[in-house]
This record gives structure tokens, C-alpha cells and sequence, in this order.
């Protein structure tokens, strides 16, 4: 949690115009509320931010009025045409507590190569669990290593780290391996009607 440590500042201006200044100052807004506690607006180092928020869930040890508060990045909301630090536009943070058991939404990640010939599908690119606040997977591993056409990995199927537990509905379609569909007539048709440029030159002069 050391390298999670961030000072923050309380927030006192509100609106766009005050939005826009902290933003060009360095800082992001963001918002802290969760366990029965007053909304709370502070402002955050912009670049330290930007380095924590890459791993999702992060979970941010944050400094307020000097005391130490456990934060869930719960949604950052970004700006579609900037990048890097910049993008970076307001944080919603909830208050958490060691020991403390949060849902989350954690990415799905495919380990393995399925039956040569065949394609996955990726239904769910992140499935929702029940774990501890502090021992929140980077992503939940599936494997499709020789997996054949027609094979459907559902959630229920899916070995979840130790002290993990499933969310969401155990028959939702997470994976399935297909094989890609040949070509079909209309396209060879298509295909055939295509006039060579030099004979579509001497159709035309015609």
C-alpha cells in the first residue's frame, strides 16, 4: 500500500470554469463518499493518479484532513479526445476498510491457444465477484488451451482465485469457440463480377 499514498487537498470551487482550473494546475477532482460519511470533493495529484488508475480497482491509501483512508477507484471518468494525464477529468472513490469484502467488475483474461482452426469468441470481457478490498485480482485467468468448436466457457466454470466468489450469473456465456465461417456464394459471386481494369477500359470504348 506504500506506493498507493496520495495527499489530497479538500475542494472548494465547483463548477466547469473551477474544474478546468484544477485540471490546469496538475490536479484531478474527485469525490470520496461510502459508509454512511458526507460526500467528501478533494483534488489529487493529476500524475500520480494517472500512474495508479492504469490497473483497475485500484485501491488508493489516501491522506485526508491527516488521517489515512482506503479508497476504491469505483469510475474515472476521461476525456475521449486527450490522452495521458490530461484525459484523466474526475474520480468517484468509495471508502473502504481492511477486511472489508467489495464487488467489483475484474477483466477477463484468455491464457492458451484453442484447436488449430478455430476462433474465440469473448462474450464477457470482465466478469463481477465478491473479495476482499485489499486482495483484488488484477484479472480473473480463463484458459482455452485445446478447447474445441462448439466448447462454451460459463461463469460457473470459471476457477476463481482463493477467497473469491461469483457474482455474476453462473450460466452467462463468458467464451465459446467457433470455427470462422467459410465463404459463402454471394461473396464468390461478388468476387467473379469484378471486370479486370483493362477490359472494363475496352467495355467502355465500346
Amino acid at each position: 500500500m506504500s506506493d498507493n499514498k496520495l495527499e489530497t487537498e479538500p475542494r472548494t470551487s465547483f463548477g466547469k470554469g473551477a474544474a478546468r482550473k484544477i485540471r490546469a494546475a496538475g490536479k484531478v477532482p474527485a469525490v470520496l463518499y461510502g459508509h454512511g460519511t458526507e460526500p467528501k470533493h478533494l483534488t489529487l495529484d493529476a500524475h500520480q493518479v494517472f500512474l495508479l488508475v492504469r490497473r483497475s480497482n485500484a485501491i488508493l491509501d489516501l491522506q485526508v484532513d491527516g488521517a489515512s483512508q482506503l479508497a476504491l477507484v469505483k469510475d474515472v471518468q476521461r476525456n475521449p479526445v486527450l490522452q495521458g494525464r490530461d484525459a484523466i477529468e474526475h474520480l468517484d472513490l468509495l471508502i473502504v476498510k481492511r477486511g472489508e469484502k467489495v464487488i467489483v467488475d475484474v477483466p477477463v483474461h484468455l491464457e492458451g491457444e484453442s484447436y488449430p482452426g478455430t476462433i474465440n469468441n469473448l462474450e464477457e470481457t470482465a466478469i463481477s465477484v465478491e473479495v476482499d478490498a485489499l486482495n483484488i485480482p488484477d484479472s480473473i485467468v480463463v484458459s482455452i488451451e485445446g478447447l474445441e468448436e462448439g466448447a462454451q466457457v460459463l461463469a460457473s466454470d470459471i476457477q476463481l482465485p482463493a477467497g473469491t466468489t461469483l457474482v455474476t450469473e453462473p450460466d452467462t456465456l463468458v467464451v465459446g469457440i467457433m470455427v470462422p465461417a467459410a465463404p459463402t456464394l454471394d461473396d464468390e459471386s461478388a468476387e467473379g463480377d469484378v471486370v479486370p481494369s483493362g477490359e472494363a477500359s475496352q467495355q467502355t470504348d465500346a
